[in-house]
This record gives C-alpha cells, structure tokens and sequence, in this order.
C-alpha cells in the first residue's frame, strides 16, 4: 500500500474523530469524555449484562470497569450480581440515568444532522458511511434464516427490487417475477436467509420449495456497499446447505445478464447454464445445481 492511501486515511481518521467529538474531555458538553458516553448508551440499548457491554464495545475489562464505577459515582447506573450467574454482573440505568440517555439521544441525533447537511447529498455521504462501517465492522456480521414475511426480509426485498428496476432496461416489479408465496419461502418446503450487521439488512437469497426433490433459488442480493466482502457465497452457501437440510436434491434460479457479478459467481460456484424453465418476463439466463 503506498503513503499516500495511508494519509488519505489518516486525513479521514484525523477529521472522524474531531466530529464525532473523540478528543473532548465533555462529550456534547455533558461533563464526561466520549468512552463513558458510548457506556451508558450501550447500556441504555439494552445491553445490561457486563460481558456483553465488554464485546459489544470491544473494551478491555479493567477499562470498562473504571468508566462503569465512573458511572456507578455519579448515581447514572446501578450494577449487581446476576441472578442467573452469580460470576457475573448486570447493570441498568437509574431514573437519572434514563434522563442523561435521552439527552443524549436527542444531542446526537442533531449533530447527525448537522453533518449531513454539510454534503448536497446527504444519501452519497450515508452510502460512503455505510461502506465504511461494513468493512470495520465485517466480523459482526450476521447471517440467518427468518421468516419471509418479517421487517428486515421486506426491507431486503424493497432494496432488491429498488436495485433491478434501475439496472434492467425493462424496470422491475415482484409480482410480475414469480413472486413467491410464504409457505414456499419457509420450512418445510423453504427458507430465506439474510445477512445482517445489527439492524442492517447487507443481503438476501430464499429457497422456494414445494415440497419435491428440485427447488428455486429467488431474490439473490447483496447492498452495493456491502459487496467485495464475498457475502454473495456465504448467502449461497448457506442456501445451498439449508436445502440439503430440506432433502432437495436440484435447485435451480433465473438472472439476467446485466447482473454481471451474479453470473459470474454461480459460474464460480458449480452451476451449470441450462435452458429457460420459466415464463418470467425478466431474466436471460437459466442455472442449475445438483446437491
């Protein structure tokens, strides 16, 4: 890597940290330093047991327990034994506590504000702090089945359709591509996986079944600015292992060639071309895999 990609992220660390107020000693003028600040609103997020505050901010045990008797001192935070697990401790905001979260929550929620308002384009400055995030953060990500009809599979399913109308020449709409039903898309006969990191949905890809040997592969997407991370063949993998778990044998999914990285990734994957199987109006290219 030459020098200078190292200073254009040191620029971008440099300007980072004295927005988000990293160097000051009263965080958004309350009286104590950012790393007590992110404590006590990772508490109030409802993460009260102490070992898993300690992961969710990646802190050092004898760092957490100072900010956490910092906390304790000024009456915000009460900590216990847990009563399930005597070796470890709990800790909730007191009624002063939830009152400094609040104060917090609405303090930077506008200087949120403030900083995308320095950009024309406050969607471009969101999608560059979301490419940003996914990669520092690639290690929380998450991957799972839920329930096709759930928020984060419809949101997946907005983005995915959102996506195709504006690269296919013909725009998009679900209805008219084989839109699956629920029983399809669930156990027994399927599933829907997604890729998550906390509440962001990063990608999606269901099985649609019908209880037979041969089933589809359907709404395959991955966000753009979580793609290079190879989520798309964890997506696959995962789907491909849940079929088998299903005791489908085949499976089978439609794209077109427009979508380039798809193709290329069954092709990677041990997907064959074979002919059209389907009427829907959109893909050009028809894929195949035996389990």
């Amino acid at each position: 890597m030459d020098q200078d990609q190292i200073n254009r992220f040191r620029n971008f660390s440099r300007a980072v940290a004295v927005e988000i107020g990293a160097l000051e000693d009263s965080f958004l003028n309350r009286g104590r330093p950012l790393g007590a600040a992110r404590v006590l609103n990772a508490i109030g997020l409802g993460y009260v047991n102490v070992s898993d505050l300690r992961k969710f901010l990646n802190l050092d045990t004898g760092l957490l327990s100072r900010l956490l008797r910092g906390l304790e001192a000024e009456g915000l935070i009460e900590t216990q034994p847990n009563p399930s697990d005597l070796r470890s401790r709990t800790t909730r905001l007191t009624a002063r506590g939830e009152a400094e979260f609040a104060v917090y929550e609405t303090l930077s929620n506008d200087r949120a504000e403030r900083i995308l308002t320095k950009h024309k384009d406050a969607r471009h400055l969101l999608d560059a702090m979301d490419t940003v995030t996914i990669a520092l953060s690639r290690e929380d990500i998450v991957i799972h089945e839920v329930d096709y009809a759930s928020e984060v599979a419809r949101k997946c399913l907005t983005a995915f359709a959102a996506e195709l109308s504006h690269r296919l020449n013909s725009g998009f709409d679900l209805e008219n591509s084989g839109d699956p039903d629920l029983s399809q898309m669930q156990h027994p006969h399927g599933t829907f996986v997604v890729a998550q990191l906390g509440d962001m949905p990063l990608g999606c890809v269901g099985i649609k079944g019908d209880g037979a040997a041969m089933a589809e592969v359907k709404r395959m997407w991955i966000a753009p600015t979580a793609r290079g991370l190879g989520l798309a063949k964890r997506l696959m993998t995962t789907a491909e292992d849940a079929a088998r778990a299903l005791s489908i044998t085949t499976l089978r999914l439609d794209t077109n060639r427009m979508l380039y990285e798809a193709v290329g990734l069954y092709h990677s994957m041990g997907w064959t071309e074979i002919d059209r199987f389907n009427d829907d109006p959109y893909p050009d290219i028809f894929f195949e895999k035996i389990l």
